[in-house]
């Protein structure tokens, strides 16, 4: 039976994929970006998630963009792979090639899109599982149009030795203590959203996983570190200016994705940051500077 590394905890960016302008993957730009995240001080990484773009490749990609942050992280944190794809049997291929390739966990999204039913999601989890890696199940119902995996679920795909962990991306952190207090220690729950990781933490997450994460990396360790010896006055003061930056993007919301704003920020930063695969578009130049106003004020 697959366990944990107890080691997952902290604060996790969902690291972007760099793409070049005209959509193919720049898995120079990609590593270059998943090391400068570690030696900004993030306690793991997420790669292949949403913010990774992982509806956006093929299967060979995918694959390759695993092995690629495998090298770059070359063991320094936790490194989770998105490794779920719609079809299960997908999703057993690139869990395997992950374990093989020497990735820490393995983030499987809801299956997504047919709406399966309860015991078709719990069926495709168990399936999974039996690969052996570290699981975390990624909750997200809003973007897989799926239920959401119960509390219950999770509780009871964890008492089977099926999943290890949780992404919970809900508009709510109610979840997160709910979990807690269904589950044991050993089970590691991560708050996923974006506006809420304040009370998400000091509701008992584990940790915080995010795309606002590839921008953001110091002050959220300066809100983490805050919280692990509960001085919520530091801590609000710290997510002060993380509120900032998730304000921004919201500002954007309808007009730009968020994943092409955190490209912004990072480009008025001095980074290289890529660019999104079609259909996703970059900022365009005039978007690009009401970013730079807007992060100037």
């Amino acid at each position: 039976m697959a366990t944990v590394n107890p080691g997952w905890a902290g604060v996790y960016p969902a690291a972007l994929t760099h793409f070049t302008p005209d959509g193919e993957l720049d898995y120079d730009s990609t590593a270059g970006h998943l090391d400068w995240l570690v030696e900004q001080g993030a306690h793991g990484l997420i790669v292949g998630g949403t913010s990774g773009e992982f509806v956006g490749l093929n299967m060979s990609e995918h694959q390759r963009l695993i092995e690629v942050a495998v090298e770059a992280v070359a063991g320094r944190v936790p490194l989770i792979v998105g490794s779920g794809r719609y079809t299960t049997a997908e999703s057993v291929a690139l869990t395997e090639h992950a374990q093989r390739t020497g990735a820490d966990g393995a983030l499987v999204v809801q299956p997504y899109f047919q709406r399966p039913n309860r015991q078709e999601v719990l069926r495709h989890y168990r399936t999974v599982g039996l690969v052996g890696m570290p699981l975390m199940v990624y909750n997200i119902p809003a973007n897989s149009a799926s239920d959401p995996v119960s509390v219950a679920d999770l509780a009871l795909l964890h008492a089977e030795g099926v999943a290890h962990a949780v992404k919970s991306t809900l508009p709510t952190v109610n979840q997160i203590h709910e979990i807690r207090s269904a589950t044991d220690e050993s089970f590691r729950v991560f708050y996923g959203g974006i506006t809420s990781p304040l009370e998400g933490i000091a509701g008992g997450a584990h940790a915080w996983v995010s795309g606002l994460l590839n921008v953001i990396v110091p002050e959220a360790l300066q809100l983490w570190d805050a919280l692990a010896v509960s001085d919520l006055p530091r801590a609000r003061a710290a997510w002060q200016p993380i509120q900032d930056v998730a304000r921004l993007v919201a500002h954007f919301r309808g007009e730009a994705s968020d994943l092409a704003v955190y490209r912004g920020i990072l480009t008025l930063k001095g980074r290289h940051a890529g660019s999104s695969r079609a259909p996703l578009l970059d900022l365009t130049p005039e978007q690009l500077r009401r970013l730079e106003v807007a992060m100037a004020s």
